[in-house]
């Protein structure tokens, strides 16, 4: 009996989910009501603030999911050896190409603004503990490199998720880091 309430439960909030990333696609957070996810979910409000309070805590909560994979892919890797930062950058884009469509979104205009800060602070926390060992920066100027790199990183991302991925995420991976580790002189090596 309680496979199945779970199993209910787990179905309950995908369509949940996945009726606020598709009302997400066509405006702003701040435009869309608790009664439209319900309804395009073809779920009652009852149901709906069993699992959660607002449609914004529905929002987090799949922002949390993606930030806590995150986290887990990137604590795997060492990278102070740029072969390891290539591998994680390359596992970081298979997992965002595996949820293409939410991490597009989420990312999109009519995202929230939050959860692409989030994500940067993600990466500026692993960044930052990896370039302790690797360069001897000031903590001002290496905050604002960071922001530089992982912004630019992300709007890439954007970019290709745009594109329809047209690269793979192991080259997107290469250009990614020659980017970051070489800057304009490895336009050459493209």
């Amino acid at each position: 009996m309680n496979s199945k309430l779970d199993r209910r439960k787990k179905y309950t909030r995908m369509v949940l989910k996945d009726s606020l990333i598709k009302l997400l696609k066509e405006k702003q957070i701040s435009q869309i009501t608790v009664k439209e996810v319900c309804e395009l979910a073809d779920i009652n409000r009852s149901t709906f603030y069993s699992h959660y309070r607002d449609h914004f805590d529905l929002l987090y909560q799949i922002e949390e999911e993606i930030i806590e994979d995150m986290n887990e892919y990137l604590s795997q890797y060492n990278f102070t050896k740029e072969e390891e930062s290539v591998k994680m950058t390359a596992k970081l884009l298979e997992y965002i190409a595996s949820k293409r469509d939410i991490c597009q979104t989420l990312l999109h205009e009519n995202g929230d603004t939050t959860f692409q800060k989030r994500v940067m602070n993600v990466a500026h926390r692993f960044l930052m503990k990896s370039w302790k060992d690797m360069i001897n920066l000031d903590e001002d100027i290496s905050g604002y490199l960071s922001t530089f790199i992982i912004s630019g990183s992300i709007h890439v991302i954007k970019n290709w998720l745009d594109q329809g991925m047209d690269q793979s995420p192991k080259e997107m991976a290469g250009i990614i880091n020659a980017f970051t580790n070489k800057g304009l002189s490895s336009m050459n090596d493209f």
